[in-house]
């Protein structure tokens, strides 16, 4: 079974750095969709970051510049490198995976396996 597991979260002062980890088991993250997303009590989830099937790497405006993806393949690991944290960017962070095959063709619409999250605060 796919499993996503989520480190890395922690309190920080505004200005600071955070690189959140998510390691992943029982899936191929070779040509696949993976994605950070993050939630506030009381609001949607939103997108962050994610890899597309071809390895394109999209941002939210508010976090482009500060926030990078990447993916270590023979780590069986998806990273999230934050600097310049802003008190707006305080959630939970989850970690996001799909095969990204859907109607015959490669797209990242849906995500079907999620971890449990990593509370980042930034006061």
């Amino acid at each position: 079974h796919v499993q996503l597991v989520e480190s890395g979260g922690d309190s920080v002062q505004a200005g600071g750095s955070l690189r959140l980890s998510c390691e992943v088991s029982g899936f191929l993250m070779r040509g696949a969709c993976m994605a950070w997303y993050r939630q506030v009590p009381g609001k949607e989830r939103e997108l962050v970051a994610d890899t597309d099937t071809d390895g394109t790497r999209n941002y939210d405006d508010s976090v482009r510049g500060r926030f990078t993806i990447s993916k270590d393949s023979a780590k069986d690991t998806l990273y999230l490198q934050m600097d310049s944290l802003k008190p707006e960017d305080t959630a939970m962070y989850y970690c996001a995976a799909d095969e990204g095959y859907y109607g015959g063709g490669r797209v990242c619409i849906n995500y079907k396996y999620w971890g449990q999250g990593t509370q980042v605060t930034v006061s």
